[in-house]
């Protein structure tokens, strides 16, 4: 599960993430959707997934760092939450020493991974990783390429191929924003003492 954690950002093809641009784009004075008492913020005209939420105005910094950084983070939490709840469920990665296949739960599978020094192991893959792939994110921020946030060319199995990149874009952020709310409520359960599924009760 933890080695998908930390190469989830490679594993998928990120489709043209911007949709057409409004020709009006977002008028002065315009409320957001999501939050109505708000002014919708201009600079998230377009994007996909767009609910006018930017309470902290994050959409300021920079649209493709924050785009990509969301985009890489939604994935990560899907894998995760996934892998969380299966682990729980009593899966075990094939070939896990008995150290692993003994531990009860996600949550205590992290001391055991840093008792037995593989959190290092894992911290250096993803540093090494966050370190390629930055270069690709700078070449894109500064215009130097034409890739899209969260596009890694990677698509082996075609499952964009002659499909609205549109709705499938919307579909993963969606999905990806629950997967991080979702996988923040579950750790945070479990730590509170509920580290079996479904994460509440006794």
């Amino acid at each position: 599960m933890m080695a998908n954690l930390v190469t989830s950002a490679l594993a998928f093809n990120g489709p043209a993430l911007r949709a057409p641009a409004r020709a009006s784009g977002v008028e002065m004075g315009a409320k957001s959707k999501a939050i109505p008492f708000l002014e919708a913020r201009p600079a998230l005209a377009g994007w996909v997934g767009d609910a006018g939420f930017d309470p902290l105005g994050f959409s300021t910094v920079n649209m493709l760092w924050m785009r990509e950084a969301e985009i890489k983070h939604s994935r990560l939490a899907m894998l995760a939450t996934a892998g969380w709840v299966a682990v729980d469920l009593g899966a075990r990665f094939p070939g896990a020493g008995a150290d692993y296949t003994a531990v009860p739960s996600s949550l205590a599978a992290h001391d055991a991974m840093v008792s037995h020094g593989d959190m290092y192991i894992l911290l250096i893959l993803a540093s090494i990783i966050e370190t390629v792939a930055l270069f690709g994110t700078m070449q894109m921020i500064k215009g130097e390429t034409d890739r899209k946030p969260g596009d890694f060319y990677f698509d082996p199995m075609n499952m964009a191929k002659g499909k609205d990149s549109s709705k499938m874009a919307t579909n993963e952020i969606k999905n990806g924003r629950l997967a991080m709310v979702a996988f923040s409520g579950i750790v945070t359960q479990a730590a509170l003492g509920h580290a079996s599924f479904p994460y509440f009760g006794a």
